[in-house]
């Protein structure tokens, strides 16, 4: 796999500059297309309308509003891009809810770069269930880049979450542009429970695949009095892991799919970047 068209969010929350930063640099190693997209959601009716005289009056000064807003979203876009020198640059407005937006772009994406969702905010929830289902619903990596916190998007130090599972295999398969250019690349994997088979035969495997194609990965079988969240992030800290890679796993609630626990004990609690797939 290479890295040829990268999606982002452009919006006008504050952590936009950010992704957009961490986008940019990506697209620039990687001589990648880096698409901003602007989702127009009328559902999201800006307060400052409500003097409008009918329902039709509302819904086309709304959609006049939404139309300026993402316009002056992707023109910041778009100057970032250029200080940023990064060569090919494209917006799409698109007319549609946020979440089926990135979700269906992001198909036709290598990469698409969100924002962790800032508990701070009034609006958390919403960003942080748009994380989620971009993550569960998209073919496609996912790139979350801390609220908080500046990044640059080249990573030289990569943690690589490894449990042999599906979403693992397709999580380290995504990745393999990054880990080509990584200076250091760990794999790590926890022994949870003492029935089952030790995870260290299984890191030897992975990290096989790796050295085939070009990566060198040093390999750590660890066990933990922790959830498996708190101790990546904790191991990430040790040792200077500026990105960690991990597959999202979810489940089934009701009709819904929701993420499990770790995954989403990675994405509350994060303070680097992290690719997960699904």
């Amino acid at each position: 796999m290479t890295l040829r068209r990268l999606l982002v969010l452009v919006d006008g929350q504050p952590t936009c500059t950010s992704r957009v930063r961490v986008a940019a640099q990506l697209a620039k190693d990687h001589g990648a297309h880096l698409i901003g997209i602007a989702p127009i959601d009328l559902v999201d009716v800006p307060v400052l309308l409500h003097s409008a005289a009918t329902l039709k009056d509302l819904l086309a000064l709304a959609k006049d509003a939404l139309h300026d807003q993402a316009e002056q979203a992707t023109d910041r876009f778009r100057e970032q891009c250029h200080r940023a020198q990064v060569e090919q640059v494209s917006t799409i407005v698109d007319e549609s809810a946020v979440i089926s937006s990135l979700v269906r772009h992001a198909h036709c994406s290598d990469l698409a770069v969100l924002s962790q969702a800032d508990p701070a905010r009034s609006d958390h929830a919403n960003a942080k269930a748009l994380v989620e289902a971009t993550i569960l619903h998209s073919a496609r990596p996912t790139l979350v880049v801390p609220y908080t916190g500046s990044f640059s998007g080249t990573f030289e130090r990569v943690l690589v979450a490894w449990d042999d599972s599906r979403e693992a295999t397709r999580a380290i398969s995504d990745s393999l542009p990054l880990l080509q250019r990584a200076r250091e690349v760990t794999l790590i994997g926890w022994d949870e429970h003492p029935d089952d088979e030790p995870i260290e035969p299984r890191l030897r495997a992975i990290q096989a695949w790796l050295t085939a194609h070009c990566v060198a990965a040093d390999t750590r079988a660890e066990t933990s009095s922790i959830d498996i969240a708190d101790a990546m992030l904790s191991r990430a800290v040790d040792f200077g892991t500026d990105l960690i890679v991990m597959g999202a796993y979810g489940h089934p609630r009701l009709s819904e799919l929701v993420l499990g626990g770790a995954t989403r004990g990675v994405l509350a609690s994060m303070t680097i970047p992290v690719l997960m797939s699904h």
